[in-house]
């Protein structure tokens, strides 16, 4: 199943040429989301191709780099004759003030936008194979981060054990996948566990937002395949990403470290960093020696599953 990210915004509060206003597009499966919605998202999603059928839009928190787009792109959806829901997950106490920008201008469309708070540590989405969790950061405002995290996944199933254990090919080999026992004609059961494999691990992928670094980020990464982390500044501008709520490059690898990531994406690079990013990469890498990527606009990240 499909897992797969593109990066629609990548820079800090102030954009540049060569990056927007932060905002992520995630598909999974049939489903797709956004993360953030900066200033321009809905030209981002026709640049890169990412359609406009997302569902729920999950925001961090209420600063105008990462919400201005709402108004723009539920107008779009709206010219486009949707028709299904879209809810707006935000922080806590920030619904008012997300429906006012979303409706600031143009009133009603066409079909139902609903808002919705979230508190740090609520499940905000429940399927039937994955949920999507908030959970707190610290920025200079009420923000939480998200996590979408995939949950196990049935067992290999053994063809040839099953056949030798005198299964015959057919509806027996499902019902045994799916966890009950079959009885053959000569009135043998066969168990489940005879033919079946552990449990496999899901994927997870983890949405900081703005945050200074924090162990809540550590806990809610653990073992995570893809940890998407607030890189606003590079090791020297220490003080300045703890003045502003942010964190430097060697900040997000050592959270990375920490919560034993597979991959750690920069994102949210600050403009002073226009001209080349590569400084960001080389301070994390100090602290993190898993794979990491600084994020542009366009990226895209397909994610494994873990035995793969």
């Amino acid at each position: 199943m499909t897992l797969h990210a593109t990066f629609l915004g990548t820079s800090g509060a102030v954009p540049t040429v060569n990056r927007n206003p932060s905002s992520l597009f995630v598909r999974r499966e049939g489903d797709a989301f956004l993360f953030d919605a900066g200033e321009g998202t809905q030209r981002q999603m026709l640049k890169y191709g990412t359609g406009f059928g997302v569902s729920d839009v999950f925001v961090t928190h209420v600063h105008g780099d990462h919400v201005l787009g709402l108004p723009g792109l539920v107008q779009t959806m709206d010219f486009n004759d949707r028709e299904e829901r879209l809810t707006i997950h935000t922080s806590k106490g920030t619904a008012d003030r997300i429906e006012q920008l979303v409706f600031a201008v143009g009133g009603d469309v066409g079909f139902d936008v609903r808002v919705s708070e979230v508190s740090p540590g609520e499940v905000v989405l429940d399927r039937e194979e994955y949920e999507v969790r908030a959970f707190p950061v610290a920025h200079r405002t009420s923000a939480v981060g998200y996590v979408l995290d995939e949950h196990d996944r049935k067992g290999r199933f053994d063809r040839e054990k099953a056949e030798e254990l005198g299964v015959p090919v057919g509806p027996k080999f499902g019902r045994l996948h799916e966890g009950e026992p079959v009885e053959l004609e000569d009135g043998t059961v066969v168990e489940p566990e005879q033919v079946v494999g552990e449990p496999r691990p899901g994927r997870k992928f983890v949405y900081t937002g703005d945050t200074r670094p924090t162990k809540a980020t550590v806990e809610a990464a653990e073992g995570a395949d893809v940890l998407v982390h607030d890189s606003t500044f590079a090791n020297d501008a220490g003080e300045r990403a703890e003045h502003t709520g942010h964190s430097t490059a060697g900040e997000a690898g050592s959270i990375a470290r920490q919560a034993g990531v597979t991959r750690l994406v920069l994102t949210h690079v600050s403009s002073r960093y226009a001209g080349d990013a590569g400084v960001l990469k080389d301070h994390a890498t100090r602290e993190f020696t898993g794979r990491v990527l600084v994020a542009a606009d366009g990226m895209e990240l397909d994610v494994p599953y873990p035995d793969r």
